[in-house]
């Protein structure tokens, strides 16, 4: 049985761990020649471990804030595949605090990783993305990570609330660009909730040493009974909806925000 996604070449940024990595694996599982990229060396480890269960997956090295970087990669992959099909912009980092705290340069580099890195992936891949979807019955697709700290405030994740609104209103600038103009490219953004992964654990490690006076435990127990489904999700939960979303499944979606979150922003 041929998988939703066989023949389509697939890009997703960050993906050696976490979310990026359960997508890399999802859009694998359905059929996509999927390219891993990351900052690690193609050598590594690291990379050798998130391939290996992969059926059809390769790496590139990318530093996604970095604009040679991105136009690098595109020349390997139009080289070796001639067009895109799919692009998962999907590099994050998180930054909280209170606002007077917060440093100039933690804020520039917070919003380099979060929102710099979709305008570029964004910008460099459009033409072979627009190449993609015109073999294509429902165009190709782009899918940027977002949050819900995208959709709604929270005091001390100010900085973070801001990168991924961003995200959110480029994406659907984006949708509504390509639309009017022919271009078959959809654009979508997915807002996960609270996520089980190595980035969450470590943010709650830091507010914890902020804070005082909770374990980085008990706060991940707080987060999961303030979530109406009283647990976390894993990765995968995510990588399927993106895999969704790449696919011809979700052929009328276009600047669509798709809210994976345990029932949280229901409130």
């Amino acid at each position: 049985m041929m998988g939703r996604l066989e023949g389509r070449i697939a890009l997703v940024s960050g993906a050696l761990r976490g979310i990026g990595l359960a997508i890399a694996q999802c859009l694998d599982a359905d059929g996509a020649r999927t390219i891993v990229t990351d900052l690690d060396a193609p050598d590594s480890e690291a990379v050798a471990n998130a391939l290996h269960p992969m059926a059809n997956a390769s790496y590139i090295r990318l530093d996604a804030t970095d604009e040679e970087s991105w136009i690098a990669a595109k020349a390997e992959i139009e080289r070796s595949f001639g067009h895109l099909d799919i692009l998962v912009n999907n590099v994050g980092a998180d930054l909280t605090g209170k606002v007077q705290d917060l440093k100039l340069e933690d804020w520039r580099r917070l919003m380099a990783l979060n929102v710099d890195t979709v305008f570029l992936g964004t910008k460099t891949f459009q033409p072979l993305l627009a190449k993609g979807g015109m073999s294509t019955p429902y165009g190709s697709s782009i899918i940027n990570i977002s949050s819900i700290m995208g959709l709604v405030g929270m005091g001390e994740v100010s900085a973070y609330n801001a990168s991924k609104g961003a995200v959110r209103l480029f994406t659907k600038s984006n949708a509504l660009e390509f639309a009017d103009a022919g271009v078959p490219i959809r654009v979508n953004s997915v807002h996960p909730g609270f996520v089980e992964t190595p980035l969450l654990l470590k943010g709650m490690q830091r507010w914890s040493e902020r804070d005082g006076t909770l374990t980085p435990q008990q706060l991940i127990e707080a987060m999961a009974q303030t979530t109406p489904i009283k647990r976390l999700a894993q990765p995968t939960e995510i990588g399927k909806v993106v895999a969704f979303l790449a696919s011809d499944d979700a052929s009328y979606m276009t600047g669509s925000e798709v809210v994976v979150d345990g029932g949280w922003t229901a409130r």
